[in-house]
C-alpha cells in the first residue's frame, strides 16, 4: 500500500468531525446553550436530519407551536455532518420482516414514500435557499465478480416483484458500466436512477437556519442526562414538554436506559486530493454518479464538487460497549482499508494522496429494520435505526413524526415502518462478538467470492446474516 509517508505527504488529516466541515471553512461555532428550565410544546433531542426534519414539518403544519431542539454538541455534528453524501431511495431494510408484521401493500407504500423523499429535500434545499452541492445522477453498483454479477441481477427481479418501477432501475453490461466509471474488473452494472449526490454537512446546517428562522429554539452545547414522559434533563437545565421526540440515531446508546436499542456501527470514509483532469479523463465519471460494488462488505463512494473522492466503508465495525469515536478520529488499520478499497476498485488513483479521514455511526436495530414511532398516551416519540441510508429515510421520518404528533391520520402514518418494536440487542461480550464475527464472514466471503468464478454467492455470508439477524 502507498502510504503518506511513502509519497513524501504529510498523514491525512484525521477526524475533526469531517471533510465536510474543512470544505466550508471549518467547525461552526455553538449555539448557546440551554438557558435553565425552561418549557416547550415540543422538545426533540438531537439537531440531525431526523429532528430538524420532524421540526420543520411540525412547524409548517401548525406554526404556533413552541419546539426546542437540544444537542449535545452542534447541529450536524453526528452522521448528518459525516455521511457519504448519498440522496437515495435505496431500500436496505427487510421488506419481508415488514411485510409479516404489517401487510405487503404498506411495504410498497414506504418504498414509494422513500422515492419520493428525493425529490422532496431536493425541492425544499431550492425553496429554501440551501446551497448543498445538489447534483442529480444515478447510483452505479459494479460487480466485479459473476457472483457479484448474480446477486445484482437477482436483486434487480426482486425489486421489480415488489413494484418497484422498471424505469427507476436497469443492468448495464461491463462495456456499458465502464464507460461510465472505470471500475476495475467491473462486468456489469446495476444502476439506480432518480438519484442524488450532496454535500451532508452544507445540507444540515442549512436546514437548521431554515427551522430556526420558522421560530424553532436549538439549544447546543446541552448533554442530556434523562428522559422522562414530559420532561428532559440536561447539564444545563430541564426543559418540560407534554411531548418529547428522541432523534439520537447512532447516538442513542449514550443515553441512559438506551444501550441496547441500537448499536452503533462505525463507517469510515476517506477523500483524496483534487484530481487532475487528465486522470478523471482515464476513470471517466463525468456525470457525478454515487458509486458503490456489489460486495457484502458495503462501499459507497462520491465525485466532490471540487473534483475529489469520497470513498466510504465500513472499517473496524463496531466498538466494545457500544462505544463512540472521539470527533470523528478513526483507526490506522481503518484507513489502510479504505485506501486498499479505493485502489482495488480504481487502480488509476495509486500515488494519489488522502487528504482527511474520518468516521462516523450509524444506528442499527436488532432486526435491522428502521422505526418510526410515537406514543400519544406518555408524548414520547422516536425514529432512527436507517442502517446507512438516512438522508432520504430521515426525511420521510420527519414528516410521520409531524403527522403522528399531530393526531393526523394520513397515508404516512400507516406506513409499514410505524410503531414497530423489536428485540433489544444483546449484552456484551456478545454484541461485539457477533458483530465482529459477521463482518469477518462478509470479508471472508467477498475474497472467496472474487477468487471464484462461479455465480453462486459464498455460504459465509448466509452465515453472517443468520448470525446477527440481517
Amino acid at each position: 500500500m502507498t502510504t503518506a509517508s511513502d509519497t513524501g505527504h504529510d498523514a491525512p488529516r484525521n477526524g475533526r468531525v469531517s471533510f465536510w466541515y474543512a470544505d466550508i471553512g471549518g467547525l461552526p461555532d455553538r449555539r448557546p446553550p440551554l438557558p435553565g428550565d425552561r418549557q416547550a410544546d415540543v422538545c426533540i433531542i438531537g439537531a440531525g436530519y431526523t429532528g430538524l426534519w420532524a421540526a420543520r414539518y411540525l412547524k409548517a403544519l401548525q406554526p404556533d407551536l413552541d419546539i426546542a431542539v437540544v444537542e449535545r454538541e452542534f447541529a450536524g455534528f453526528g452522521a448528518s455532518g459525516r455521511n457519504g453524501g448519498w440522496l437515495t431511495s435505496e431500500f436496505s431494510w427487510n421488506r419481508e420482516r415488514y411485510a409479516a408484521a404489517t401487510s405487503r401493500q404498506q411495504v410498497i407504500a414506504l418504498e414509494t414514500a422513500l422515492r419520493d423523499s428525493v425529490a422532496e429535500v431536493i425541492g425544499l434545499a431550492d425553496a429554501q435557499g440551501i446551497d448543498a452541492d445538489i447534483r442529480r445522477n444515478d447510483c452505479m453498483i459494479h460487480a466485479c465478480a459473476p457472483a457479484q454479477w448474480q446477486r445484482l441481477r437477482d436483486d434487480h427481479a426482486r425489486e421489480l416483484g415488489w413494484q418497484v418501477p422498471a424505469d427507476s432501475l436497469s443492468l448495464i453490461g461491463a462495456a456499458e458500466a465502464r464507460a461510465r466509471i472505470d471500475v476495475a474488473g467491473s462486468i456489469g452494472a446495476l444502476v439506480r436512477h432518480g438519484t442524488a449526490r450532496i454535500q451532508p454537512a452544507k445540507l444540515v446546517r442549512g436546514l437548521a437556519r431554515v427551522v430556526e428562522r420558522a421560530g424553532v429554539r436549538i439549544f447546543e452545547a446541552t448533554t442530556v442526562t434523562r428522559i422522562d414522559p414530559g420532561r428532559v434533563v440536561t447539564d444545563r437545565g430541564t426543559l418540560t414538554a407534554p411531548i418529547i421526540l428522541r432523534a439520537t440515531e447512532g447516538f442513542t446508546p449514550t443515553l441512559a436506559g438506551h444501550r441496547r436499542d441500537l448499536v452503533p456501527v462505525n463507517s469510515a470514509i476517506a477523500v483524496t486530493q483534487p484530481l487532475p483532469r487528465a486522470l478523471w479523463d482515464r476513470i471517466g465519471w463525468q456525470g457525478c454518479e454515487l458509486l458503490s460494488d456489489a460486495s457484502h462488505l458495503y462501499s459507497y463512494a462520491q465525485r466532490t464538487r471540487d473534483g475529489r473522492i469520497a470513498m466510504g466503508g465500513r472499517g473496524v465495525p463496531y466498538r466494545y460497549g457500544s462505544g463512540i469515536d472521539d470527533r470523528g478520529r478513526t483507526q490506522d488499520a481503518t484507513i489502510r482499508q479504505l485506501q486498499d478499497m479505493l485502489h482495488r476498485l480504481l487502480p488509476q488513483v495509486r500515488g494519489l494522496r488522502l487528504d482527511h479521514v474520518w468516521c462516523g455511526v450509524l444506528g442499527v436495530p436488532r432486526d435491522w429494520c428502521a422505526n418510526v414511532a410515537y406514543d400519544p398516551g406518555s408524548g414520547m416519540g422516536w425514529a432512527g435505526g436507517y442502517v446507512g441510508t438516512g438522508v432520504a429515510a430521515s426525511n420521510l421520518a420527519g414528516r410521520v413524526l409531524a403527522d403522528l404528533v399531530l393526531g393526523r391520520d394520513t397515508d404516512l402514518t400507516r406506513l409499514a415502518w410505524v410503531n414497530r418494536t423489536a428485540r433489544r440487542w444483546q449484552p456484551e461480550p456478545l454484541r461485539w462478538l457477533g458483530i465482529h464475527a459477521m463482518y469477518r464472514l462478509y470479508h471472508l466471503a467477498d475474497r472467496q467470492e472474487r477468487r471464484g468464478d462461479g455465480r453462486r454467492g459464498s455460504w459465509l455470508a448466509d452465515l453472517a446474516d443468520r448470525l446477527t439477524g440481517r
